[in-house]
């Protein structure tokens, strides 16, 4: 079983700037890929960028202002966000674990909030 916690959220300015941390903890087998995702109030929830040895993939909302990094014990994944904008408004959850018979992340963080002010 693996647990994954989201820290880094909170409110900036347009423009401004956030690094959000997914730590992971437990058994942390199946982690080659691990994921951002977000969802907004009633929207569904989308992936913002993932990272594995194969290589990184980005929404392209988020391209060019967002970067994925692992550290070095590939236990925390971050997510470096910049020159923020109001739609990057949403809860961002980390997932990790994928999953090829559910096409899906076997395990997923609580979540943190992110909020953009114009």
């Amino acid at each position: 079983q693996v647990q994954l916690v989201e820290s880094g959220g909170g409110l900036v300015q347009a423009g401004g700037s956030l690094r959000l941390s997914c730590a992971a903890s437990g058994s942390t087998l199946s982690m080659n890929t691990m994921a951002w995702y977000r969802q907004a109030p009633g929207k569904q929830c989308e992936l913002v960028a993932s990272i594995s040895s194969g290589g990184n993939v980005y929404a392209d909302s988020v391209k060019g202002r967002f970067t994925i990094s692992r550290d070095n014990a590939e236990s925390t994944v971050y997510l470096q966000m910049n020159s923020l904008k109001p739609e990057d408004t949403a809860v961002y959850y980390c997932g990790a674990g994928w999953n090829w018979i559910t096409r899906s992340y076997n395990y997923w963080g609580q979540g943190t909030q992110v909020t953009v002010s114009s």
